[in-house]
């Protein structure tokens, strides 16, 4: 364990919620300011609500109320540049014992403090809590935890911003090393006795400076007992449930941690801030400055289905910004980037990315209109018959013309033995406007009604049980409408009746 840091802990301030891992960050460099001395050491970083105000722990300064040896809580503005400086020390928190700031309200009006302050030649290991009045910070009371009994010289305490759990890092009953972690619970006034949080965050080593985030669900801390880069590495871990129930702890990586002694990790808003011996042989305050991915955008391109009723068609998914690695959610089950060997239809996709950005689209895959094949009846011809209408007519005489010698065909076909056949009316309405009939919907469908009525009478006397008559389709079709009605030959090919029989 490194020798120059008293090991205590530091408070929550923290105001979003860290799960999982980072996307990136930049690269450490030390705070910009005053704080960190020439000969003396800092370390256990606290920041006001606001970040204006840095308090940290200060080691080796002859001005300290104890000396030399002694640590005292100081603290720092923020200048206009950023950095920080207007160093002095806290009033009324430093004695001439070991002192730090081991957690602070969410609103930021209660301190909690290493140690008990409790008479005037001794202080009892445990820890304590001061309340702001009118600026000033009041005499520190002792917080009671029933059952806690720390021996030796190394210990530490973080209470979460919320102020209803207090993590403790001691020698303590069932200790696997030399300091595992501890929590005890807030109920009403009272807290619980210190339990032990379990095997997958404590090691043989030692495991010490927690820090809650403010949901309270991630928890970094230091170790050297779980590998890594050097003395002292920082990890973390994502509660799975109750306080003894952690992830595997996962270590904050090279860039961050150093072959010497890494410690005291807090960050606030979307920077970081821990301390390290990288340089020297005391420590210093370090910070990083937390860098948020691109907004994950996803869109998708399909390629149609080539036959009516085939399974060849796929989706091309195409995505924009985020962190990788992703994960995909099909509305068909499958949870490939891209999706192949599929019928028409709508499918859509959620993607997640490494930080847990969402983002959903749909594609729709089209087919071919289904041929229908005319049904051929054995020594009888089929006919076709159609006709072109002018702008808004809609009916026609079976008693003359080319209609009629189609329908003559059909009475010799039946007369020569053909037991039944089907006439199939299509019919269609230009996109010309039509004021006759309100729309070319209702143009397209009188034309194919009229027909049916006309078929029907036609053939009701000797043929009606042989003659089965049906509208297959009545549509709007043609190139748009460009004001342009006396182009007659553009429109009129979308303006018929078409008769098929079968």
């Amino acid at each position: 364990m490194k020798k120059n840091i008293i090991l205590a802990t530091i408070g929550c301030l923290v105001t979003v919620g860290l799960h999982a891992q980072w996307w990136d960050h930049t690269d450490p460099l030390k705070l910009p300011g005053s704080v960190n001395g020439m000969d003396s050491e800092e370390s256990m970083p606290v920041f006001s609500t606001d970040s204006s105000t840095l308090y940290f722990v200060r080691t080796f300064d002859e001005s300290n109320t104890g000396g030399t040896n002694d640590q005292d809580i100081w603290q720092s503005m923020r200048q206009e540049d950023g950095s920080y400086g207007d160093l002095k020390k806290v009033n009324n928190l430093n004695n001439k014992f070991h002192n730090g700031i081991v957690g602070m309200s969410g609103s930021g009006d209660m301190l909690y403090l290493l140690n008990t302050y409790a008479g005037k030649k001794d202080t009892q290991k445990g820890i304590a809590a001061s309340k702001n009045k009118n600026g000033s910070w009041g005499k520190p009371e002792r917080l009671e935890i029933p059952g806690l009994d720390i021996e030796g010289d190394f210990y530490g305490f973080h209470v979460n911003q919320s102020g209803n759990a207090i993590i403790i890092s001691y020698n303590g009953p069932n200790s696997l090393g030399e300091e595992d972690l501890y929590i005890s619970a807030k109920s009403g006034d009272t807290w619980s006795t210190p339990q032990h949080m379990g095997a997958n965050i404590n090691s043989s080593g030692f495991e010490i400076s927690p820090f809650l985030t403010a949901s309270s669900d991630t928890l970094f801390f230091s170790s050297n007992g779980m590998g890594g880069e050097g003395d002292a590495d920082i990890f973390y871990s994502v509660k799975q449930g109750g306080w003894t129930d952690w992830s595997t702890p996962v270590n904050l990586g090279s860039r961050i941690n150093s072959e010497k002694f890494d410690a005291y990790f807090s960050y606030t808003g979307s920077s970081a801030y821990w301390s390290s011996n990288r340089e020297g042989e005391r420590s210093d305050i370090y910070m990083i400055d937390i860098l948020t991915p691109p907004p994950l955008t996803i869109s998708c391109v399909g390629t149609n289905v080539s036959v009516y009723g085939g399974d060849d068609g796929s989706v091309d998914l195409l995505i924009n910004g985020g962190a990788g690695p992703y994960s995909f959610d099909w509305s068909n089950g499958d949870n490939s980037e891209d999706i192949f060997g599929l019928k028409a239809g709508d499918y859509s996709v959620t993607v997640t990315d490494a930080v847990g950005q969402v983002a959903t689209t749909m594609c729709s895959l089209d087919e071919p209109e289904k041929v229908i094949e005319p049904v051929v009846v054995a020594k009888f011809e089929n006919y076709n018959f159609k006709h072109n209408f002018a702008y808004n007519k809609n009916k026609l005489s079976t008693k003359r013309g080319d209609l009629k010698k189609f329908l003559k065909s059909i009475k010799k076909d039946l007369d020569a033995g053909r037991t039944s056949i089907t006439i199939n009316i299509y019919s269609s309405a230009s996109t010309v406007p039509t004021q006759t009939f309100g729309s070319n919907e209702k143009l397209a469908n009188k034309r194919a009604e009229n027909m049916k009525y006309d078929l029907l009478d036609y053939f009701k006397k000797d043929y009606a049980s042989k003659v089965n008559i049906v509208i297959v389709s009545s549509k709007v079709d043609g190139p748009a409408y460009e004001e342009d009605a006396g182009n007659t030959s553009k429109y009129e090919p979308y303006q018929f009746v078409r008769l098929e029989t079968e």
